[in-house]
Parts: structure tokens; C-alpha cells; sequence
């Protein structure tokens, strides 16, 4: 009989703490969905701890209630972690080989990756991942899993992704009071890749962005691994602030009027429809137009698809991936955010839904559950490193030729 294991994800955003249970068979991708809940994020800003006492409370209420709906005590939880404060970084690692025949090592592969982490970061970061692009032995440049093969001199290029140390530290220390342990903190944008992207996509060339309530996360992927991510600073919170400052509203209005009323698509509203705002909010009381609703909301998403196109054009990739671009998150679903993508990113668009799973299915088929089911998947298929902030293959994947395999096409 198949053994089952319970995996629970914990997603901290700056909108939403989301709490996912979902239970595993050994050797199945499929997830059982048993457990959801949600609670506000009022004591996290931008990825980072505002008020411990407020998180810690927010925590407990979203872990209690995918509890109560699980049936399932929850111990330790898959954490994930984003923000503006995440910077990511390239490096290159280089050995020397010195075994027996010159025959390349998995400890050879691990002094490598030792190497390019030694690259010169400021004192309040900490890195979080360290993933190798590729490998070169001797000459031969484009190898993705080099133990066993003969060479005098192994280099890896690798891509580094960061953590502001006090960041981390405070959402383990609300982590503790709420009386979880954590099993691993993994970066949004590889949790949410997990679920949303699928291996010939990986393979081809596709970018994914995770529009959240502060931030935007973008991964681009090739030849099945991560070439280069980045975390830009504008999320729906901004498009939200816009409406206000435009419309001279309240927030909460605002709000009110880009979730009831909200479209990319300014060319398809009439110039006299008008928006009562005495009927959706006490504090406003004139009247707004549509279309000006709608032009503020497309400038704002122009603005973020367009930052998202400079990172591509940063490494040679806009307007260049086969495999277009998927977005998740909860920013996505404004309609006319495909079309506008389309646009402005010239790429297919389409739109990434949690992916292998089953049970209350209609709970969490949405794009912003991308990240929390992502981080299921993640704990399923490698596994939890005990040590937060470390990155070590055997841990995490149990060998280095399991996890280059995941890699081969």
C-alpha cells in the first residue's frame, strides 16, 4: 500500500495568509486538497514583519481554520516568502578536478556551487537558493549534470537568489509564537513554478509573473532550469492607490471600484458611463467615470508588464520565449490583463492555474492559489531542508543526479 504523507503550505502575503493541507501518495504528483484558510495580512508589508503581535494572530487564524477544516493537527508548514526585498544575483564557481582518472564527483559538483556562493553580498543579506544554469568542463560549455564525466577544471554558472536577514528572522520569530516549525522557506517564484509551468515549457524558453498585492515576481526559465529571476516593487496594492489619488476617493472606495468596476481595456467602455459611488461606499458620495477608471488601471499594468520586459531584455529574451508568458497571482484575474500582457509584452499570454491536484478543488482553482498549491508540490517532490536559509542538493533532493534528472528533457 502506498504510503501518504500530509504537506501543508503556509503562503505569507502582503494581502492574504493562506493555509493549504493536502496529502501525497509515494511516487504520485497528485495532491488531495483536505484543508484552506484564509485570513487578512495586516501585520506584513511588503514581504516584511510590521507588527509581530498582529502577524502571529493573522497566522494562527489562517492555520486554525485549514485545522478545523482538515481534521488535521498542523506541526510544520512549507513557508513562502516574497517581497521587494528579495534581490537575486549571478555567479560563477570554479574547481580544479583532482580524483582518481580526473572523473567529475557529486562532492566535485557540491565544492562548486561552494565556490560561487562566495560571491560578495551586503551584510544584511542572506542567501536563500543557489541554482546552477549550467556547467563547463575544460572547454565544453552547456552541461547540465557533469558527474561522471572527465575533465581538469569544472565551472558552474549559477543564479543566487537573496534575503534581507532581518526580514527573515522576524517572520521566523511569528512563526515560533504561533507553535509551528518550519520546514523550509522557498522563494515565491520557484514555489509557484512547481504547479503552474510544466516541463516542456521549462525546456523552451517561458517567463512566469506572480502579480501580488505589493510586488511582482518574474522567473525565466530554459533548458528545464531558472536563467534569471527578479522581483520588481509594484504590485494591485499600487493600482488600488492610483484609483484613489486619481478618482479622490477613499481607499477602501477604490478598492471597492477596481474589483466591482476594474478593466485593462479602456477602449471597451463608453465615454458616459458613470460610477455612483454612494451606492458602494459611506465616506464618497460624487460620481466617477468608468472609462477614467479603466485608463488609470491600464497605465498602472502597462507600467508593471513593461518593467517586467526590461528584465527580459536584460538577458536577451524579449519577445524571444516559445512558451510566452504565464501569469498567476491574485492581480492577474482584472479583466483585459491577458490582452494587455499580450501587448505589451509581445508573447503569447495565457493564464497559470494550479496544476495535479484533487479533493476541494474548486477552493483553490485560481491563479492567486498558484503559490500556496506551488509550495505543496515543492515539499512533495523534493522534500524539506531542515536548515532555513542553507541550500545543500542531498538535503533538499536527496542526490544530485536525482535532481539533474528532474532536469533532462
Amino acid at each position: 500500500m502506498a504510503q501518504q504523507k500530509t504537506l501543508v503550505s503556509l503562503d505569507i502575503g502582503s494581502s492574504k495568509i493562506r493555509t493549504i493541507v493536502g496529502i501525497t501518495q509515494e511516487k504520485k504528483n497528485l495532491i488531495n486538497i483536505i484543508g484552506v484558510g484564509i485570513s487578512p495580512s495586516n501585520g506584513i508589508r511588503k514581504g516584511m514583519v510590521t507588527d509581530i503581535d498582529e502577524a502571529v494572530s493573522n497566522i494562527t487564524a489562517s492555520l486554525e481554520d485549514a485545522e478545523r477544516m482538515s481534521g488535521e493537527p498542523i506541526h510544520r508548514v512549507f513557508v513562502g516568502f516574497s517581497g521587494p526585498h528579495i534581490e537575486t544575483y549571478d555567479s560563477r564557481g570554479v574547481i580544479a578536478i583532482n580524483g582518481p582518472n580526473a572523473e567529475i564527483t557529486e562532492d566535485d559538483v557540491d565544492r562548486v556551487l561552494d565556490a560561487a556562493r562566495a560571491v560578495s553580498l551586503p551584510a544584511n543579506r542572506e542567501i536563500l537558493r543557489i541554482i546552477p544554469k549550467s556547467f563547463s568542463i575544460d572547454s565544453q560549455h552547456g552541461i547540465k549534470y557533469p558527474v561522471g564525466m572527465t575533465g581538469i577544471r569544472l565551472e558552474v554558472e549559477a543564479h543566487i537568489i537573496a534575503g534581507q536577514k532581518a526580514s527573515i528572522k522576524n517572520l521566523e520569530k511569528c512563526l515560533y509564537e504561533t507553535g509551528v516549525d518550519i520546514e523550509e522557506i522557498i522563494p515565491s517564484n520557484l514555489a509557484c513554478a512547481e504547479t503552474v509551468l510544466d516541463k516542456k515549457q521549462k525546456e523552451l524558453g517561458v517567463v512566469l509573473i506572480e502579480v501580488g498585492a505589493c510586488s511582482t515576481n518574474v522567473a525565466l526559465f530554459e533548458e528545464g532550469t531558472v536563467v534569471s529571476s527578479a522581483v520588481i516593487p509594484v504590485g494591485g496594492e499600487h493600482v488600488t492607490n492610483d484609483l484613489a489619488i486619481g478618482l479622490r476617493s477613499s481607499i477602501e472606495t477604490a478598492e471597492k471600484i477596481k474589483i466591482e468596476y476594474g478593466t485593462c481595456l479602456p477602449g471597451d467602455v463608453s465615454d458616459r458611463e458613470e460610477i455612483d459611488l454612494s451606492k458602494i461606499s459611506k465616506s464618497d458620495s460624487h460620481s466617477v467615470n468608468k472609462k477614467q477608471v479603466a485608463q488609470i488601471i491600464e497605465a498602472r499594468y502597462h507600467e508593471i508588464f513593461m518593467m517586467v520586459r526590461d528584465e527580459l531584455a536584460k538577458v536577451g529574451r524579449d519577445g524571444q520565449l516559445p512558451a510566452g508568458a504565464i501569469l498567476c497571482g491574485g492581480a492577474v484575474k482584472m479583466p483585459g490583463v491577458i490582452d494587455l500582457a499580450r501587448e505589451s509584452l509581445q508573447l503569447p499570454v495565457q493564464l497559470g492555474f494550479p496544476n495535479d491536484i484533487e479533493g476541494i478543488v474548486d477552493r483553490v482553482d485560481d491563479p492567486s492559489f498558484a503559490h500556496s498549491i506551488g509550495l505543496l508540490h515543492f515539499g512533495n517532490r523534493y522534500g524539506g531542508s531542515r536548515s532555513l536559509l542553507d541550500f545543500d542538493f542531498r538535503k533538499m533532493f536527496g542526490s544530485l543526479s536525482d535532481f539533474f534528472k528532474r532536469l533532462l528533457p
